[in-house]
Formats: structure tokens, sequence, C-alpha cells
């Protein structure tokens, strides 16, 4: 059973994301006070905790919300799930899948401290058809496929 890791929010762009334990999924918008949400495609990023664990084995001292990621997950695997995929996430919220992985234009610190990143192959990103509050612990689960 997938599930979540930690639920992270950050106040400005370009910066780490700290575990805030739980955040309130606003429709077509992404979480509450988060400097990334808004209007658009990616308002909800997801890394899976078995992606930073490569990054771990690699020797970086990493851990949930060290790659701008909203939510760190267990048990799922992201970078499989075709976009149009719709996820519950906690007893509410609903999201859909836009996007698998992205293109960083300019290179992180963890990039620069590891060599590579997995957020660029292995994160992907949703926007929020349905609100909710989203805490750790919840379920993660897909419930619609493309």
């Amino acid at each position: 059973m997938a599930k979540i890791v930690a639920v992270c929010t950050s106040a400005g762009k370009g910066q780490r994301k700290k575990n805030v334990g739980q955040a309130m999924l606003l429709v077509d918008h992404g979480f509450e006070g988060d400097a990334h949400a808004g209007p658009w495609h990616r308002q909800v990023s997801l890394l899976a905790m078995e992606s930073i664990q490569k990054m771990k084995d690699a020797g970086l001292d990493v851990g949930p919300g060290d790659f701008a990621e909203n939510l760190t997950t267990e048990g799922i695997d992201l970078p499989s799930l075709p976009i149009g995929t719709k996820l519950r996430i906690g007893n509410s919220a609903l999201g859909e899948v836009t996007q698998i992985g992205k293109e960083c234009h300019t290179p992180c610190a963890i990039f620069y401290q590891a060599g590579d990143c997995v957020m660029p192959k292995e994160g992907i990103f949703i926007r929020v058809l349905s609100g909710g509050a989203v805490r750790v612990g919840d379920v993660l689960v897909v419930v619609g496929a493309v």
C-alpha cells in the first residue's frame, strides 16, 4: 500500500522544502502557502522515498523535501504512472498526473554534490482536482489510469 511519508512546503522558490506534517490542498492551486502553487500544470510535486534512497546510497545526507518535492511517497512507482492517472491522496484530495520528470535549466545543489539528481527523472507533478487536508501517513491510491 502506498503512503505519504512527508508533506513539504516552502515559502520561496529554489529552496528545499520542509516537512510540515500536514497541509491543505486547494483545487487548481496546490498546497496552501507553498511557493510553487498556482494555476498551472505543476501544482504539486511528488517523489518516492525509494528514489531518495538512491541518493542516500550514493553517500548524500538527504531526506524528504530536499529535492523540493511537496509529497514524499513510499510504495508506489511514480514515474511509471501515465499522464492523466488520477490519485486519491488521503480522505478527500484528488490529483491528476500532468508531467513525469522535468528539465532542470540550472543544476541544483544536489546535482553539484552528487553529480546527479533523481527529481528530473523520477519526480512527477499533478494538478489538484479536489482539495482537502493531506497528512503524513495518509494513503495514496491510483483511482483512475489512462
